[in-house]
């Protein structure tokens, strides 16, 4: 999907803020058995269409406002993804200022995912 100028001014601001995990590294830590939560923060349409094996989802929609039932504590490892990485960007970034402190975006998304054809739960 091409995105706006705008859209993309907002994302570059926001990445120095952020840190970012690649998909290698997500999956060294799962098949190490990482204790961590991996989250889909697409919309649910897209969630419904598959998405990264183990990962949950809270869509970007809602995130902010569910984020704490299911993960209460705020020093515990998130994993956000979208489709390509910027709306788990944003959505990272919201979090930090909520006060979680492990937050990391999975640079390239589910794009990435696919594209290195990892397995994926329907």
């Amino acid at each position: 999907m091409k995105h706006t100028e705008a859209f993309e001014r907002l994302v570059a601001e926001i990445k120095p803020r952020i840190r970012e995990i690649s998909i290698d590294q997500v999956r060294a830590k799962q098949a190490n058995k990482e204790d961590f939560r991996f989250i889909d923060v697409r919309e649910d349409h897209e969630w419904s269409e598959g998405r990264a094996a183990g990962a949950a989802h809270i869509g970007r929609g809602i995130l902010e406002r569910d984020v704490e039932k299911h993960i209460p504590n705020y020093g515990e490892e998130i994993i956000l993804y979208c489709g390509g990485g910027y709306r788990s960007a944003m959505a990272a970034d919201n979090l930090q200022k909520m006060g979680y402190t492990n937050v990391f975006s999975m640079e390239g998304g589910m794009r990435g995912w696919r594209e290195k054809n990892l397995p994926e739960d329907k």
